[in-house]
Parts: structure tokens; C-alpha cells; sequence
């Protein structure tokens, strides 16, 4: 389904159907989920409160956020739905509760490229203080499986002769730089969470996300894909600051939150898995492409030093998720590029 006939509920339609028999593997499951009001986690209720909805799954979900009223305002069906309950909390005060669950998702990060370049220390300590208190609350609350959403970023800089890292690649972020907080705050949670497999024996899954797109995805913020979109739909040119040599890659958000939900349901505990699409593309082209889609007055391209943690190739090998547990990518870069446009009032 393209252009203006897709509407948002296609989407959810679409992962509910494909996740499919795995959804009754939720049957009266108690899940804790941190990060449920941000971009993916978001996605993630979404497809289950439908799922539950079709299969009387009776599933509970307890969602920590540090604003329940603000949240309800943007989203009140979620907010609403009887078996969702928001909580008020900081992942960081996060204190074990005598409460059972059988599922702990750790989705919450603070991804915000100012932070981690104005505020390092606060972004580690978010991403491993937040990670060690999840991983404490799930021990203490009986958790027959901890899934955590980790990032492609711990791979570090991607060699350019390696057009697609695999999850057994060794690489990592320079330690020596303090733009790699995030990084480097990643792969020390992943560390923790293998601790945690072993000393308490946690199930543990991981997922590594790569560069997204989609509906609910904010073009304000530091994605260039977002930007483009945004200033595309706006009539002005889309001008890229840098050289645009770095690649990435986006996979569309309903194709992630199949992943996602497959992963939790049915991956072998101790499983990591590179969640991104293998289609790269120039940040410059992405431009073009994206101007040339909305009708855009197209591109411009300054060339000026690219300041960000990685000028380079972001681009990920998914062969192993596809391979072991059967998922696929439904949605292109042309069509998620449309699709997130039409979500913010594109009209074609």
C-alpha cells in the first residue's frame, strides 16, 4: 500500500498480523517497560494493545514515564487502555518492588545529540546507571525474560571496507572521545547484562538498533532523515552541512516493531541481534532522494567539516535475524520516506 491511501492503522494491522502466533505467548503476561512513551516504545504498545484487543491475550503492561498527564495528552487511547498503567518515575531512582512480572523491556535512553555532546557524564550515567537499576528491578521481580534495546552505535566507527557489520564484529567506540558517551555507555549496559545472565541467571535478549523512519518519529530533533523530510515539506531546499559522504541505513518503524516483538517472544536467551536495513544510501543522496520525493526544490549540499560521532559508514548486516528467526523488511526507504511525510500532513 503507497501514497495517500496508507493510513497509520495499516501499519498496525500489518505487524499484528505478521508477529501472529507468537502474540498468544503473551497470555496473561506481566510486563514492566521502561521507555514506552518514546519513539519505539510507543510503536511497540501500539501493536500490542491491537494484538490484545483481537486475542484477549490479557496481557498487563506497567509503563514508566516521568510524566503520566503529559503523555495522556499525547497519546490518550494508550493512556486509556485498561491494560496499560503509567507510572511516574526516572529510570535512575528505578527501586526494586515486591510487585512480580514476567517480561522487563529497558527501552529508555536518552538519545539527544545535545546531551551527549554538552553533557557526556550525564549520558554514560544515563544509559549504565539506567541499565543496572532495570536489570536489579528485573532479579528482584522474577523476570522469565529481560529484553533490552541497545544500539548499533557500539560498534564504533564502521570501517569503510566493511559495507555491512555483522553482530560479531569487535570493533568499538574511541574512549578517548567524549562523543562516544552514548556509545560507550551501550556496550558497558550490554556488559551488565551479560554479568546479569550469568550471575543471577537472567534470560536476556538484545536488540541493536540502527537509524529509523517512520510515523511518531519527531523532525525536530537531530535526525537528518527527519530534517530533510521536514524542510522538504516545507517548500525550502534541503541542505546538508557537511560533505554528505556518511552512509546509513533506515529501517521503517512497523518493520522494527515486528522485529522487536519477535525477538522478545521468541529468541534464544543470550541472543543479539542487529536491527537496521542493509539499504545504504549517502547522507547527500538521501537528501536528493527525499526532496525528490516530496517535491522539494531539491538539494544543496555545503561541505563544511561534519561534526558528528560518526562521518562515516552506519550500516548494519540484519542476515542473522532474518536467518533465525524468520522476520523480513516490507517497507523500502522510498515508501518510508512517504509515509512518514503523509503522518506529518504531506499532502502528494
Amino acid at each position: 500500500m503507497t501514497g495517500p491511501s496508507w493510513q497509520f492503522g495499516d501499519d498496525i494491522d500489518a505487524i499484528v498480523t505478521r508477529v501472529g502466533d507468537d502474540w498468544p505467548r503473551l497470555a496473561g503476561a506481566r510486563i514492566f517497560m521502561t521507555g514506552g512513551t518514546g519513539f519505539i516504545g510507543r510503536w511497540m504498545l501500539e501493536a500490542l494493545r491491537d494484538a490484545d484487543q483481537r486475542l484477549g491475550l490479557g496481557c498487563e503492561v506497567t509503563i514508566l514515564t516521568r510524566d503520566p498527564a503529559a503523555f495522556a495528552v499525547k497519546a490518550p487511547e494508550l493512556a486509556a487502555y485498561p491494560g496499560f498503567r503509567f507510572v511516574a518515575g526516572d529510570v535512575l531512582t528505578l527501586a526494586a518492588t515486591a510487585e512480580r512480572y514476567s517480561h522487563v523491556i529497558h527501552a529508555a535512553t536518552d538519545a539527544s545529540a545535545d546531551l551527549n555532546e554538552n553533557d557526556p557524564r550525564r549520558m554514560f550515567d544515563t544509559v549504565v546507571s539506567g541499565t543496572r537499576r532495570a536489570l536489579d528491578f528485573a532479579v528482584a521481580c522474577g523476570a522469565s525474560r529481560f529484553f533490552f534495546l541497545s544500539s548499533g552505535a557500539v560498534y564504533g566507527a564502521q570501517p569503510w571496507e566493511i559495507t555491512h557489520v555483522d553482530e560479531d564484529y569487535r570493533g568499538g567506540p574511541d574512549p578517548r572521545d567524549p562523543r562516544a558517551a552514548y556509545a560507550e555507555g551501550k556496550r558497558a549496559a550490554e556488559m551488565l547484562c551479560a554479568i546479569y545472565a550469568k550471575q543471577f541467571g537472567l534470560d536476556v535478549v538484545n536488540a541493536r538498533i540502527f537509524a529509523l523512519l517512520g510515523p511518531l518519529l519527531s523532525l525536530d530533533i537531530h535526525f537528518a532523515a527527519g530534517n530533510f523530510i521536514r524542510d522538504a515539506m516545507a517548500g525550502q531546499v534541503v541542505r546538508v552541512h557537511g560533505a554528505g559522504t556518511a552512509e546509513r541505513s533506515y529501517l521503517y518503524i512497523a518493520d522494527l516493531t515486528v522485529w522487536l516483538w519477535t525477538i522478545l517472544l521468541r529468541a534464544p536467551a543470550g541472543s543479539v541481534y542487529n536491527c537496521g536495513s542493509q539499504e545504504a544510501v549517502s547522507i547527500a543522496d538521501l537528501a536528493r532522494r527525499t526532496a525528490s520525493l516530496l517535491g522539494g526544490p531539491g538539494a544543496e549540499i555545503l561541505g563544511r567539516p561534519d561534526a558528528g560521532w560518526n562521518p562515516g559508514r552506519y550500516v548494519p548486516s540484519n542476515a542473522r535475524i532474518r536467518r533465525e528467526l524468520g522476520v523480513d523488511m516490507q517497507v523500502g526507504l522510498d515508501e518510508a520516506i512517504r509515509r512518514t511525510a503523509i503522518w506529518n500532513g504531506w499532502k502528494q
